[in-house]
């Protein structure tokens, strides 16, 4: 099943006097880029943390956000008094000494670096194997996102595989006529200028053999037809990460449109390539979000 790159996973758990809450927000990205923002107590974890997502989700923009809420008789926090007080103390002086209000000075004390620091008495191994338990199921909410997004998309794009295959199975019917028009538009080019009575017509023949082979189309219409039999088959296999693969396959559908494009050389011809190619840049736009 198709999974798409967009997706938002969640997950809470109370623990003791705490509420830990893991967030994980997924946007298109062609690479893995991981943004973690995780509470200073944990910070020792975060490459393991980041090893874990990287193996678990492989591509796309992640954010994730892991927060600490504490119950009101918690005390997260240590004050540091005799830091405090010297900060106030200095920040007192120099105002007295500029001749500046001190109105903000405690506040300003209080921000000031090593003032507050978080209490990690209660961290241990054993909570932070809690949060790695809540990061498994809120990868595994995004994942419920991801694949519900990715089965409206692999819809969309079957339908417009099936619609360039079906146009392609135009232009392969209207070959022959194409042909005939190229024929009768030559001959009659030729018997204006020199003279129908003038035409060689052993040698008109052996001559636009050779042009019509110029402007056959059918290896394109048979690699047309296997690169989207190629891409319907991908689409449904049970591979978790295909979005490259279906890139890589929509370009060498795109190669073959051009192709028969630039040979066709008839308007009905050109206008069934115009329709392909409006349904193969939706393609492209699609397969952006792919996982």
């Amino acid at each position: 099943m198709i999974r798409s790159m967009t997706g938002y996973g969640k997950h809470e758990l109370t623990r003791g006097d705490k509420r830990i809450t893991v967030e994980i927000k997924s946007l298109n990205s062609r690479y893995l880029d991981l943004n973690v923002r995780i509470p200073s107590i944990f910070r020792e974890f975060e490459v393991e943390l980041r090893n874990v997502l990287s193996k678990l989700l492989v591509r796309g923009k992640i954010d994730v956000s892991i927060n600490l809420d504490y119950s009101e008789n918690a005390r997260p926090q240590n004050i540091n008094k005799n830091l405090l007080k010297a900060y106030f103390d200095e920040l007192s002086a120099l105002a007295q000494a500029a001749n500046v209000p001190q109105n903000e000075l405690f506040l300003q004390a209080l921000r000031m670096p090593n003032v507050i620091s978080a209490n990690n008495d209660d961290t241990d191994k054993e909570e932070w194997t809690d949060v790695l338990r809540m990061v498994d199921v809120a990868v595994a909410n995004l994942d419920k996102h991801r694949t519900a997004e990715g089965f409206t998309l692999a819809m969309d794009l079957t339908e417009r595989i099936f619609l360039i295959k079906n146009r392609s199975d135009e232009i392969d019917k209207n070959k022959a006529v194409r042909s005939d028009k190229v024929k009768q538009r030559i001959l009659q080019h030729l018997q204006d200028a020199v003279g129908e009575d003038k035409v060689d017509q052993n040698r008109f023949e052996q001559e636009l053999i050779f042009y019509l082979e110029k402007l056959d189309i059918t290896e394109e219409i048979v690699r047309l037809n296997t690169h989207c039999n190629y891409y319907l088959e991908i689409l449904d296999n049970q591979d978790q990460s295909k979005g490259r693969k279906l890139e890589f396959i929509t370009q060498e559908i795109g190669r073959e449109i051009n192709t028969i494009g630039s040979k066709a050389n008839d308007a009905v011809l050109q206008k069934i390539v115009v329709e392909m190619k409006d349904e193969l840049e939706k393609i492209k736009e699609q397969c952006a979000n792919l996982l």
